[in-house]
């Protein structure tokens, strides 16, 4: 039993039984790399958004999700259920016209129970999300927020180009709608940001939007990307395997147990990745979390306010 309310848990009290989460790309550009609010993109992020493990970007939107599904089943073939997950650059950037048309292609495949949307706090227009509010009357809808850090002095560092209030506005606007549910993103280990820094993201996050999960990525710096300048600049220090376990706990001890953990570190492509290279062995991350959090006797939100004595 985990220490903290997990993804699969909660997908398996939503459904009934386990299911897949389908990557697709469907050919969304970014707001910051397209000259509409900046140029350039997020400093961490490659050529093709967070979309560099999906099996066939390139190929029209269904034929992806067979192909992604195809692939799945080879280690889960009892699954029946399934999540089109749209992932990567900002997947609410364009018209609802053209949303409706590249979202129905999936999600009304045999078997589809749900949409996530990746997208950013700043491109959901009041028609996105009356859209949005639609699809969750047909099926479960969840919209992932790329917020990735609280304080506006990294923001403007990685060229996020928006600040954390259009995230606390965007969570507050989708949350008149109780069926759609929110997840933030932060990203740990970004330059300039101290051990009390990213704990202080969690809790400003936690504590200021209504939101109903948490994805905790680990940086991953990356070939190609503007952050390497960083880097070799030294204003950049990759964090070691010890001090991310410690963070991670840390995080989850502040954060309510209601809240789904969808994420505790991240996956990157080993030819791409610059480091730290210790993130490729994902398992012996959460492990060492699982064992750190027992070796403190702590659980996720045993150090929220009316719980802090139980910790």
């Amino acid at each position: 039993m985990k220490r903290y309310k997990t993804l699969n848990e909660h997908y398996r009290k939503l459904f009934g039984e386990k299911i897949f989460k389908v990557p697709i790309d469907a050919g969304f550009d970014c707001p910051n790399r397209d000259g509409t609010v900046a140029k350039g993109g997020c400093t961490f992020c490659t050529v093709s958004g967070s979309g560099d493990a999906i099996v066939a970007p390139d190929a029209p939107i269904v034929e992806q999700f067979y192909q992604e599904v195809d692939f799945m089943h080879r280690k889960w073939p009892e699954v029946k259920k399934y999540l089109v997950y749209f992932q990567n650059f900002t997947n609410t950037h364009a018209d609802v016209a053209v949303l409706r048309e590249r979202y129905e292609q999936a999600i009304n495949e045999p078997g589809v129970v749900g949409i996530n949307i990746g997208t950013r706090p700043d491109c959901l227009p009041d028609d996105t999300i009356a859209y949005l509010a639609e699809l969750s009357e047909r099926m479960h809808v969840t919209v992932e927020l790329g917020l990735q850090t609280t304080y506006e002095e990294t923001s403007e560092r990685i060229n996020r180009a928006h600040d954390y209030q259009t995230f606390v506005d965007a969570v507050k606007r989708l949350r008149q709608y109780p069926k759609i549910e929110v997840v933030a993103h932060l990203i740990n280990g970004l330059p300039g940001e101290s051990h009390e820094m990213m704990v202080e993201n969690v809790r400003r996050c936690v504590r200021d939007a209504d939101i109903q999960g948490l994805k905790l990525h680990l940086l991953h710096l990356m070939t190609n990307t503007r952050m390497q300048r960083d880097y070799h600049e030294g204003r950049l220090q990759l964090l070691s395997q010890e001090a991310y376990v410690n963070l991670i706990c840390d995080q989850l001890e502040i954060i309510p147990q209601h809240i789904v953990i969808h994420r505790l570190t991240g996956d990157a492509p080993p030819h791409l990745l610059i480091g730290p290279m210790w993130s490729l062995n994902k398992w012996e991350v959460l492990n060492a979390i699982d064992k750190e959090m027992e070796r403190r006797g702590s659980y996720q939100g045993c150090k929220v306010e009316e719980r802090i004595t139980l910790c």
